[in-house]
């Protein structure tokens, strides 16, 4: 099995090899050439993302500048929409549905590291896999930690550091991110947040 099939599979990989660093090069090398298209290029920017990820829909918008480590491993759907500073460590796979909105300084990380210092140094990593739901709007300055799923229809407050599950259909926040509460049908109701 190589590097990037154990990379890909959830198992311990050495990401310092030749194939993998070749990779990250090629990754780097688009996203250093994405974030120096002038913004008003649009047909242009979109052929890159869509040459770095491994799916796109058709509609969608990923604000300069934007990181990843390999790009083949992103998948997003349609009407996709990221703001400025999104980075994705893409070792594992990250999946993101249709309809989703992601505030600026966003980072999606899928890469770990051994716990014990005797075992990290070797060089040893894993990733596992981070999935977003349909219709999700998470606030900026979000961190969304390895082998997370975000259901359908929620709502992660800004700042908030994601390291478990959030289910569908609710407000999370905080360090660590929790559950809030329920959206309801009130929540029609509201065009922006409450002010007391």
């Amino acid at each position: 099995m190589s590097e990037q099939e154990k990379m890909i599979a959830g198992e311990p990989y050495y990401a310092n090899r030749k194939e993998l660093t070749t990779l990250r090069l090629e990754a780097q090398r688009l996203c250093f050439r994405y974030n120096q298209i002038d913004p008003k290029n649009h047909r242009e920017r979109k052929g890159v993302i869509r040459g770095l990820f491994g799916k796109t829909g058709g509609l969608f918008c990923v604000e300069q500048p934007f990181y990843c480590d390999y790009g083949f491993n992103i998948e997003i759907g349609e009407s996709f929409f990221s703001n400025y500073h999104l980075t994705i460590l893409d070792c594992a796979p990250v999946k993101i549905g249709n309809n989703v909105m992601l505030g600026p300084s966003v980072s999606i990380y899928t890469a770990g590291h051994p716990i014990h210092h005797d075992i990290r140094n070797t060089g040893l990593e894993y990733a596992l896999p981070v999935t977003i739901g349909d219709n999700v709007w998470i606030g900026g300055n979000v961190v969304i930690n390895p082998n997370v799923t975000i259901g359908n229809n929620t709502v992660i407050g800004s700042g908030s550091v994601v390291t478990k599950d959030i289910p569908d259909n609710v407000i999370a926040v905080g360090n660590p991110c929790k559950v809030l509460r329920a959206i309801t049908e009130e929540d029609r109701k509201f065009y922006f947040q409450d002010r007391q």
